[in-house]
């Protein structure tokens, strides 16, 4: 269990290739997250998001420490 204050949540913002589509996130591992983007990607997952419009490339991220300001964030 993570003591008090060690708690990771990141909202993140990826885009395609020609930087024309993004996607705005929340997670609590951003490499493993940016793993998926990038498979779902590299395998054309015409199902996920990222597979659909390749969205892999991180462009931005915010850590927080709290799941709900990480939310938060991400919905404002």
């Amino acid at each position: 269990m993570k003591t008090i204050g060690t708690h990771n949540y990141f909202v993140y913002i990826v885009t395609n290739k020609n930087k024309t589509v993004l996607y705005i996130g929340v997670t609590n591992s951003l490499s493993a997250r940016m793993q998926q983007h990038y498979e779902s990607s590299l395998f054309s997952n015409p199902k996920s998001f990222a597979g659909k419009y390749n969205t892999y490339n991180l462009l931005y991220y915010e850590r927080y420490e709290q799941i709900t300001y990480a939310i938060q964030r991400e919905k404002s």
